[in-house]
């Protein structure tokens, strides 16, 4: 799932290379995706992009004063165009969701992957009314996410600190593989209840989420639409890493699989040794 900093990444690009161009086409090939009625899609025809940016997960793109809101999902992405294929986009069983084409001949494809169908497109006047935008967290790129706040936020939820992370109306844009990455670099078990953390462990993944996340955008910036799902990859240090040794302390990397998706940790680094047992209702780690 495209989490914070590859959102950020792909906003700013889209941003550069739309930036004062109107839309020439857009072409819904996916029915169930599209969550408005009106305005409608072919409103936007016409319109000249006037900005790109990133709310949480969700990707805003300002078309003249009406804005085309995308939630890529788990297996949603952008592919761009220097040349946007001339073929209108239909609705068929294939990945893609939206062409849209500006007047440059330049575009994107929003396409989603498998047979689960969550990408989500709104067309409205303002973000604030796209319900999931309107109830997200802090952002914890914001100068007002501190050790405090995080603290607060922490304390006020019966949560594991695993499910708080990636609680969209606790904490915006962080996802399963951020979270993991954080919770290593924290030597914190992801069962471990949120509002039992104590003062020094809250600082420690603080410190852990926001240094990740930063690294995070640096690394990606400048790279292409297509690059920053393998940037991402590349640089996981547990998730998604499965049976290989931890690089702080060599153990191995354990999983606790659920039924659409699955979290990787260190027992050495995270569990004082012990292995999660791989299953929903796993007994919570203190």
């Amino acid at each position: 799932m495209p989490e914070l900093p590859e959102v950020e990444a792909l906003t700013t690009l889209l941003a550069e290379r739309m930036a004062g161009q109107p839309i020439r086409r857009c072409e819904l090939a996916s029915f169930s995706a599209l969550k408005t009625v009106s305005p409608s899609l072919d409103q936007l025809i016409g319109r000249v992009s006037a900005g790109c940016s990133r709310r949480g997960k969700y990707v805003c793109f300002d078309l003249d004063g009406v804005w085309l809101v995308a939630h890529l999902a788990r297996a949603g992405w952008i592919r761009w165009y220097d040349k946007v294929p001339a073929t209108i986009a239909r609705p068929a069983n294939s990945p893609l969701a939206l062409r849209v084409g500006l007047d440059n001949g330049s575009g994107f494809d929003m396409t989603e992957m498998g047979t689960e169908k969550h990408l989500a497109l709104w067309v409205v006047d303002s973000p604030d009314h796209v319900d999931g935008i309107s109830g997200l967290g802090i952002d914890p790129m914001s100068s007002t996410f501190t050790p405090s706040e995080l603290a607060r936020l922490l304390g006020g939820t019966s949560a594991t600190i695993k499910t708080a992370l990636t609680t969209q109306s606790l904490i915006a844009g962080v996802g399963n593989a951020y979270s993991d990455e954080a919770l290593h670099a924290a030597g914190l078990s992801p069962y471990k209840l949120a509002a039992k953390l104590d003062g020094a462990e809250i600082l420690s993944l603080h410190h852990a989420l926001v240094g990740i996340l930063r690294e995070g955008v640096v690394r990606s910036e400048g790279l292409g639409a297509a690059e920053l799902k393998v940037d991402k990859k590349r640089s996981m240090q547990v998730h998604g890493r499965t049976g290989e040794a931890c690089p702080v302390c060599g153990d191995t990397i354990r999983q606790v699989s659920f039924a659409t998706k699955s979290m990787q940790y260190c027992p050495t680094c995270q569990t004082g040794g012990r292995r999660l047992a791989d299953r929903r209702l796993s007994r919570l780690l203190k």
